[in-house]
């Protein structure tokens, strides 16, 4: 069976996440370098095979010291896990068109399954006659799942850090053409 293949579109595709800061505020970032790769062997993206990989080096809070700290062993040890890797198990059409993601997802050396709606934004040619694809996704992962478990205990209660990540990504793909031989 022939598929299509897309890739990554960067300039038109960003990561984003929030985490609670102190219980009281929410703290955003990004990871500012990432591929993403999709087989698809449909017309459309049912059971299409996609892997998404982070450069954890790239992950950006705006703030020097904060990131330092995040990408130090006691978060994200960079230097000995340089990537965040998602790799697709199934991904299935809903009835109003959007998708169901399903797979799993490596953070730190730790491999946990996830599951998110996928926003299928559209298709269409670009000016230049290239076929673009947009997807929206936003979910949530426990950071203590994944070993990211350094925290500080509040005088006044509660953690300097929240458990919850939310992650939303906004990724347009560009269909590879096979070029005549």
């Amino acid at each position: 069976m022939e598929t299509t293949k897309w890739v990554l579109d960067p300039a038109h595709s960003e990561v984003k996440f929030k985490v609670r800061h102190m219980m009281i505020s929410t703290v955003t970032g990004s990871i500012d370098k990432f591929n993403v790769e999709v087989d698809t062997p449909n017309k459309d993206f049912t059971d299409a095979t996609i892997v998404f990989t982070a450069e954890m080096l790239t992950l950006n809070t705006y703030n020097p010291e904060r990131d330092g700290h995040l990408k130090s062993a006691d978060f994200f040890n960079v230097e000995k896990y340089p990537d965040m890797k998602f790799v697709s198990e199934s991904m299935t059409k809903n009835t109003d068109g959007n998708y169901q993601l399903k797979g799993n997802l490596t953070i730190k050396g730790i491999t946990k399954p996830v599951e998110t709606l996928v926003e299928f934004g559209g298709a269409a040619k670009d000016p230049w006659g290239n076929s673009k694809a947009g997807f929206s996704l936003d979910f949530k992962i426990n950071r203590e799942d994944f070993g990211l478990t350094w925290n500080s205990a509040l005088e006044t209660g509660g953690v300097l850090v929240g458990t919850e990540v939310r992650v939303m990504a906004e990724v347009q793909l560009l269909q590879q053409v096979e070029q005549p031989a």
